[in-house]
């Protein structure tokens, strides 16, 4: 696994050594990263299911300030620790072992907005309109934020969820989507 672009392009981070963690691709990466960014001015960042840690740390290469790594699993934790140190990325970052929704509505009592949310959890074992509801509800979204949804190509997300829209959906391979949220009736647009 490397760091696609940006400030740290190339630098080589570590796995989640098991199975229970489905990394992100680089091709995979790289279109998501060309969607949202492909490069930031600052922002905040909230990686939920974060595994190895890989996409907040492609946002902080980018340019984004900050990013709060969230994840339930033990040996999750300590890769993201260790992609931390080995990038030293200690300053910009806050690490959690927490179920998503404990962490959901922990940042919200801390009164965190975020520019970007990815949700990236097991595929078919989480509830991704239950995630958007959590969000919604603890309004964690800042006005012109997205929510990136990495799932199954075979699953169809809503169009419209709790308060958030639908803007594009991409497929890659036969395995892997994603799909891009923003609050409804916000301006930003593509």
């Amino acid at each position: 696994m490397r760091v696609i672009s940006g400030k740290y392009k190339g630098r080589q981070i570590k796995p989640v050594p098991h199975k229970l963690t489905r990394p992100t691709t680089d091709k995979v990466k790289e279109a998501l990263f060309q969607i949202i960014g492909p490069y930031f001015e600052g922002g905040v960042c909230l990686d939920l299911f974060a595994g190895s840690g890989g996409l907040g740390i492609e946002a902080l290469s980018r340019g984004m300030d900050r990013v709060v790594f969230v994840d339930v699993h033990p040996k999750a934790i300590r890769t993201i620790y260790e992609n931390i140190e080995l990038l030293q990325l200690e300053e910009y970052t806050e690490v959690f072992r927490a179920d998503a929704f404990r962490a959901i509505k922990g940042a919200a009592k801390r009164g965190l907005l975020f520019d970007y949310i990815f949700l990236d959890p097991p595929y078919k074992k989480v509830s991704y309109e239950d995630l958007l509801e959590a969000i919604h509800t603890y309004g964690l979204l800042k006005r012109d934020g997205y929510i990136i949804c990495e799932h199954d190509a075979k699953s169809n997300l809503p169009r419209v969820l709790h308060g958030f829209e639908q803007i594009q959906t991409e497929i890659y391979g036969s395995t892997t989507a994603v799909s891009l949220y923003i609050e409804e009736g916000s301006t930003t647009s593509e």
